[in-house]
């Protein structure tokens, strides 16, 4: 049996509202349509789907208990991109020494946490 890729599935309560945000400034490219529901490639073989959760099979939550990490060759370059699209940046960037991770963390317009990391 062959498993092709991951997709992890993030409800929202208002959809429209955080597409331009992994569209445009994440610049993600959308792979399907399904018009309640949008997947993003995140790199070759894993993707993120963003779901209204009117139509979808959960409901958002206010605790959101998911971390969407990013593993990126300058995080720097991107903490910069996302001070400048305006994105919320929630930390600089810092080493955490004990795990080998230099990263940070920004939030979605809807509050899902996500890291930017590259491991060292």
């Amino acid at each position: 049996m062959l498993i092709e890729y991951p997709i992890t599935f993030l409800y929202y309560k208002d959809l429209e509202e955080v597409i331009p945000f992994y569209r445009d400034v994440l610049g993600l490219k959308m792979v399907r349509d399904q018009g309640w529901c949008k997947i993003f490639a995140v790199g070759p073989a894993a993707c993120v789907g963003l779901v209204d959760e009117s139509r979808g099979s959960l409901k958002a939550t206010e605790d959101k208990a998911v971390l969407f990490t990013l593993v990126v060759d300058d995080v720097d370059e991107w903490h910069q991109h996302l001070l400048a699209a305006g994105a919320k940046v929630l930390s600089p960037p810092k080493l955490h020494q004990e795990i080998g991770v230099y990263g940070f963390f920004a939030a979605d317009p809807a509050g899902y946490k996500i890291e930017v990391q590259r491991f060292v």
